[in-house]
């Protein structure tokens, strides 16, 4: 109860998780005068370690959803995660990218450039999985782990690499 009261003190809105680890951080953030939202939908469970960084986008996560320790979420374009889904230990969920500026500008100071994620209901997302920004994972698929995807899944795919490709439907 104590964590539960602590990440809505940070600025996430909770709807009763059946549990929450130790050490999971919440920052909402700000970009261009807007304050990012993170929502984490009920009966889910999110284990230690956790982070979740919205940088003035949004995060939200539908019910029962699991997510294992040591992930880390950013909601810069918006995340969303739908109900039932398994994100596990160590997975990595991207919404927004760099771009590359020409020779003679420093990298550092090109924009974020957002782009909304999407992961689907019933989705497995193996250990160490990386989702770029701009990404959907159709309802039902399964990740490989270690898989980095950066093109759209199509529901219902199995998908394993770098970069993830379909190698199977479920």
């Amino acid at each position: 109860m104590a964590r539960c009261l602590r990440l809505r003190f940070q600025g996430a809105s909770i709807s009763k998780p059946d549990f929450v680890g130790s050490g999971v951080e919440c920052r909402r953030g700000v970009w261009q005068g807007h304050s990012g939202s993170i929502s984490l939908g009920s009966s889910g469970r999110i284990e230690a370690g956790v982070i979740f960084h919205a940088y003035g986008g949004s995060i939200e996560l539908g019910r029962r959803v699991f997510i294992g320790p040591y992930a880390v979420l950013y909601g810069h374009g918006g995340l969303t995660i739908g109900d039932d889904s398994l994100i596990s230990m160590h997975c990595r969920l991207i919404s927004s990218e760099h771009s590359i500026p020409v020779p003679g500008k420093s990298i550092r100071s090109e924009p974020d450039v957002r782009k909304a994620t999407h992961i689907g209901k019933d989705v497995w997302l193996g250990a160490g999985v990386t989702v770029l920004g701009g990404v959907s994972v159709g309802d039902g698929c399964v990740v490989g782990a270690g898989s980095v995807v950066r093109d759209d899944l199509p529901p219902f795919s199995v998908a394993v690499g770098v970069p993830a490709r379909v190698i199977r439907k479920r």
